[in-house]
């Protein structure tokens, strides 16, 4: 059970991260003294019997073995739904009623083929897990109607099948995680480059199931536009998707897997384009005098065919509380946006771009404050997440939000959904702190990323869920999308029926009956 995260928490416990005590002072200012609001202890969960049929469980013991069956109580809590708030909340507060009968282990794509006939056969629900990051309810399968529920853990599909340098492609088995995907392509020279805040406990497989976006996305991409090919297992047969770099054989049937979680089969292996190893990387920070200021850099930069590897612009809270150092924090030293840009690739072609984007930053009214705070950032890129644990700990309700939208809506969006989610929070006695950033751009629009934090309420969960259908129901509104690389889960369901249509729905739902007429893939996730 190597690399998976603490069954209450993000990660691993030996890396939590303290936030300042400047910090802290910013907190107990706005949300009063801190109280200790703990995980219970593991011990005192109680789980629900194992419902498997007896048939199923031992057909699941023929095909992969016993110790790839896992029914103890350790690997059952800790395949228990995701990372998002609520999903923590929950589990910290001893709710396990979400845990699946059993955790089995495949090695190989006809294994997974297998399990799913064997599913298939005796109605049991079946949940694909990389790394257990989803943050929108995306590992909590429906049981209604259904005898059961397993978890597929693709930990032991881990290898780097074939990788082709003069194409500059790679296939990956699904089960790999960010970091030892990464380590098998540097060992030939290559990187994927794809580095979203979960990359320490996210596998490929997620990566493609959930549309996901990583941190140098404006360098090297979305995961979705890295992905050439896939091999999916399905209850009706295998699909394998991607047999040239472009075709016009049709739809693309790609788009269909990616960003479908697990409802329309479980990816089993993913080809992807690589880059090679950057000689050179480099990350440094701007100053702008407002977010508006800033942003309108980013899309200059960005319509012109400026494109570090790493943009991203915080909004004036956030340069206040999270960027500035622990000694400027609430001083006036801290006013104005920070933007971070990094260059990432040969010395000759970062020197190149870093000199262009420069000249032109300067000219847009951006001060340059050098290297340091830039590899700050690089350097503690993955330890947000620790963060929210120790806050949910002292009492602060904390989670995220995203979205996107063209150029021209972004101040709408940006003014609406945050109002949405103050006035929310106020209404219940908690008034919050709303931070936003910028980290994905286009030329045609940019993502919108929501931090916020508030004093919890005795029932933190019916609290969330007020401010969330708030902000949601603001970037329907505002005509963006409901997220922008997060998925949909079960908790974004409401609003993607009201994002595609009603013929979208029924395009889900037809392609969601046909592949799966048992109903057993990931059930309650993603289709309206």
């Amino acid at each position: 059970m190597a690399d998976l995260m603490h069954w209450s928490r993000w990660g691993n416990p030996a890396h939590r991260t303290e936030l300042p005590e400047s910090a802290w002072k910013l907190l107990e200012l706005a949300f009063g003294p801190p109280r200790e609001t703990p995980a219970v202890p593991f011990e005192s969960l109680t789980l629900p019997p194992s419902a498997l049929p007896p048939e199923a469980l031992s057909a699941f013991h023929e095909v992969l073995g016993d110790g790839n069956v896992l029914l103890d109580d350790a690997a059952r809590v800790q395949h228990t739904r995701g990372k998002s708030t609520p999903d923590l909340l929950k589990i910290r507060g001893g709710d396990v009623t979400d845990a699946p009968d059993a955790v089995l282990r495949p090695g190989s794509h006809s294994d997974v083929t297998k399990v799913l006939e064997i599913c298939a056969e005796h109605r049991v629900a079946v949940v694909p897990f990389g790394g257990g990051t989803s943050v929108v309810g995306g590992l909590a399968a429906r049981r209604n109607g259904l005898s059961g529920v397993v978890t597929l853990d693709m930990a032991r599909l881990d290898r780097l099948v074939s990788l082709d340098k003069l194409a500059g492609v790679a296939t990956l088995e699904a089960g790999l995680l960010g970091p030892h995907a990464e380590e098998l392509l540097a060992a030939e020279g290559f990187t994927l480059g794809h580095f979203p805040q979960s990359f320490e406990y996210a596998s490929i497989g997620g990566f493609a199931a959930t549309r996901s976006s990583g941190q140098a996305s404006s360098g090297y991409g979305r995961f979705d536009a890295m992905v050439v090919g896939l091999k999916v297992a399905t209850p009706i047969g295998t699909l394998v998707l991607g047999s040239a770099p472009s075709n016009a054989a049709g739809p693309d049937l790609r788009q269909l897997v990616l960003g479908s979680e697990g409802a329309f089969g479980v990816i089993t292996e993913v080809t992807v384009r690589i880059h090679p190893v950057p000689d050179v990387r480099i990350y440094e920070t701007w100053r702008f005098g407002s977010f508006t200021a800033g942003r309108d850099a980013m899309r200059k930069l960005t319509q012109d065919g400026l494109r570090p590897t790493v943009i991203r612009l915080s909004d004036e809270a956030e340069t206040a509380i999270n960027l500035a150092k622990p000694s400027e924090v609430g001083s006036s030293s801290t006013g104005g946006c920070l933007m971070v840009t990094g260059y990432e690739g040969t010395e000759e072609r970062v020197a190149r771009l870093r000199a262009a984007v420069t000249a032109e930053l300067t000219v847009l009214g951006g001060e340059a404050l050098g290297a340091e705070d830039g590899q700050q950032w690089a350097d503690g890129r993955f330890h947000g997440p620790y963060l929210r644990d120790v806050l949910l700990d002292r009492g602060v309700l904390v989670e995220t939000l995203e979205t996107a939208t063209f150029w021209s809506n972004v101040d709408a969006l940006y003014s609406s959904v945050k109002s949405a989610i103050e006035s929310s929070l106020s209404d219940q006695g908690t008034p919050a702190i709303v931070l936003c950033h910028i980290s994905h751009v286009y030329e045609t629009g940019a993502s919108l990323y929501f931090t916020v934090a508030a004093r919890q309420l005795d029932n933190p969960l019916a609290q969330w869920e007020k401010a969330k259908q708030a902000a949601s129901d603001a970037m329907i509104a505002s005509g963006a999308t409901i997220t922008h690389h997060h998925a949909i889960g079960r908790d974004h369901k409401p609003w993607l029926a009201q994002e595609i249509g009603p013929v979208g729905v029924d395009i889900l739902r037809a392609v969601k009956g046909r592949v799966d007429p048992a109903g057993i893939l990931n059930p309650g996730v993603l289709i309206p």
